[in-house]
């Protein structure tokens, strides 16, 4: 999502300024030589075809709905594109501290990978769950308490502000012991 923005961020500012610049133009040239034709901009042309409309008029209603849904969808994006930190315990008052969900990940990963059992390992993690998916040589039942165990007490070491839930799955992989 946040790199659907700082795509789409710099083409609406080029955008902006390319109608800033053409504004430009046309304002100058209309002040320099008031009789000559427009320089870019067919402005006479869409000021004739505008100038018939009103409030009332259906292309008016529709383009307005239509600039409407468009901020407010790029309003949601903004939005849903925000940074999910996860807070820890304040050391004191006047200082927040944060992590971001991927060093929180990074972290668990490091610790679950340090498991002799553990072949392989990805964790997802957010401020609200952690999910670990895990592979072994070993019965996965057997690694799944272990891992769930190692992952509990590194996030007891953590001084999170609030626990994330925690979800631990295990394969077992084929391979030679």
């Amino acid at each position: 999502m946040r790199l659907l923005l700082r795509v789409l961020a710099p083409l609406l500012g080029l955008v902006v300024a390319v109608v800033g610049l053409a504004l430009v133009v046309e304002t100058v040239t209309a002040w320099v030589a008031p009789s000559s034709s427009p320089l870019v901009v067919p402005w006479p042309t869409w000021r004739a075809a505008i100038e018939g409309l009103t409030w009332q008029s259906g292309v008016v209603r529709t383009v307005a709905i239509v600039v409407g849904v468009v901020g407010l969808l790029v309003v949601i994006l903004g939005l849903a594109a925000r940074r999910h930190d996860v807070y820890l315990a304040d050391p004191v008052p006047e200082v927040t501290v944060t992590t971001s969900p991927r060093s929180l990940a990074r972290a668990v990963g490091h610790e679950v990978r340090s498991h002799d059992d553990v072949v392989s390992a990805s964790v997802v993690a957010s401020a609200k769950k952690i999910t670990v998916k895990a592979s072994t040589l070993d019965p996965a039942a057997d690694v799944r308490d272990a891992v769930r165990a190692r992952v509990d007490e590194m996030l007891v070491r953590l001084p999170l502000a609030m626990r994330p839930k925690v979800s631990v799955s295990v394969t077992t992989t084929k391979g030679v012991k």
